[in-house]
């Protein structure tokens, strides 16, 4: 399965000028100078930075929902070469030894019966040759969806929803962090906090698709 012509070029892949940090692509063609976004500036951020494909919108909305609650499995490779080309440009100058991926909680995984993070993970992993760990973070706490929470409600709900399952296999390492859509930041932020915290040297994310 392939995303038709007419799809593709409603793809809105991200590209410069964005914040160094997070990604987060300026609205002023003319804003080329490199700073920081506001809320880099005012949250205090655990990853090192992040990046994403492209907007959370149009024909990659659509498509990351069929794959997510329709099981379109066949877009994962799909995805995962759109995901590519950003990860060579991510871990160009932040070369990573681990991925992981952001992980679900037992309950939501059983509704679901996959973690797309994982799926995205595993895939990455077979391109670069970077291995992949499946069980080194682990979401101890069942939290409400993020999409129906505002962004302090979205940090307190997902505060402390993380536990590092493996500290031998996080401690020293510099790990990527991978999910599909990347909202506010408050869920990456949480994970790369809880590595941090279990050892892991830095933390770099990559997502699919990014909500401006």
């Amino acid at each position: 399965m392939s995303i038709c012509p007419n799809c593709q070029r409603d793809l809105k892949p991200i590209t410069p000028p964005f914040c160094p940090r997070c990604g987060l692509p300026f609205l002023c063609a003319e804003d080329d100078k490199v700073h920081l976004c506001s809320h880099c500036l005012k949250e205090k951020r655990y990853f090192e930075l992040h990046r994403s494909f492209g907007l959370y919108e149009g024909a990659l909305k659509e498509a990351i929902h069929r794959f997510k609650y329709l099981g379109e499995f066949p877009l994962l490779k799909v995805f995962a070469d759109l995901m590519s080309t950003t990860f060579q440009a991510l871990c160009l100058d932040h070369p990573v030894d681990l991925i992981v991926p952001v992980p679900l909680h037992v309950r939501r995984l059983r509704q679901r019966g996959f973690n797309q993070a994982l799926l995205l993970a595993k895939e990455l992993s077979k391109r670069t040759g970077i291995r992949y760990g499946q069980r080194v973070l682990r979401k101890v706490k069942d939290t409400p969806f993020q999409s129906t929470l505002k962004g302090t409600e979205r940090r307190k709900n997902i505060k402390g929803a993380f536990h590092v399952n493996n500290t031998e296999e996080a401690r020293g390492k510099s790990i990527l962090l991978v999910d599909d859509v990347y909202t506010t930041g408050a869920t990456v932020n949480e994970c790369a906090r809880t590595l941090l915290n279990g050892g892991a040297e830095r933390v770099v994310a990559l997502t699919l698709a990014r909500v401006v």
